[in-house]
């Protein structure tokens, strides 16, 4: 099978599991010309972020370090929708 007619099948296959499992959830495919670009935008701002810290001595500190950077940035962005509370105020809640 080529990865064409993969990638047509799986989503199907996919569904028809979700369904007989009760979740009643679909899968779509969304296609986006240029996604690579998306990602490497929005990976832009981490680097910017992080590049002047000189690295990390820790693993587990960097892990934790950029985890909150990201999510500054998704809340920031409007990709966490929290009603009636501020940017503050839903970065602690999720950090909590």
């Amino acid at each position: 099978m080529s990865s064409i007619g993969a990638a047509q099948t799986w989503p199907a296959a996919v569904n028809v599991t979700m369904k007989s499992t009760g979740d009643g959830s679909t899968v779509e495919i969304q296609k986006v010309k240029y996604l690579k670009n998306i990602l490497e935008q929005d990976n832009r701002f981490i680097k910017r972020i992080t590049t002047p810290m000189m690295g990390f001595k820790a693993f587990h500190s960097a892990a934790a370090t950029i985890t909150g950077i990201e999510t500054a940035h998704m809340i920031h962005k409007v990709q966490i929708h929290a009603k009636g509370t501020t940017d503050f105020q839903t970065f602690a809640a999720l950090a909590a």
